[in-house]
């Protein structure tokens, strides 16, 4: 059975809950921690779901935030639909078949 994974980014909601509101003010925080990304950096991982982030990026902002790395990231698992293939799925046949088959052919001498 298939498994579909996803995550939810909670980033922003774990830096209202340290009254951290915008990610200018992530900035310099960041940067103490050795992390240098411009503000627009910070702000499209803070506004949106970033697909890829270092681990150190991930150290230090549960460092900033005070918080573990589940706490920024929230995962979901669900069991996939299993797609039916065409194998196995072929038609049942008619009852009446014999009167779908073709009638035997008579030849009648010198004809």
């Amino acid at each position: 059975m298939k498994r579909k994974v996803g995550y939810t980014w909670r980033l922003r909601e774990v830096m209202a809950q340290h009254r951290v509101f915008t990610a200018t003010e992530l900035v310099p925080l960041l940067r103490e921690r050795g992390i240098d990304l411009s503000a627009s950096q910070v702000h499209r991982m803070v506004s949106g779901t970033p697909e890829r982030l270092s681990l150190q990026v991930m150290a230090a902002l549960c460092d900033i935030l005070s918080c573990t790395p589940a706490d920024l990231v929230a995962t979901t698992a669900e069991n996939a639909g299993v797609r039916k293939t065409a194998t196995g799925d072929l038609p049942t046949p008619p009852s009446n078949v014999a009167k779908l088959r073709p009638r035997a052919a008579r030849i009648l001498p010198g004809a």
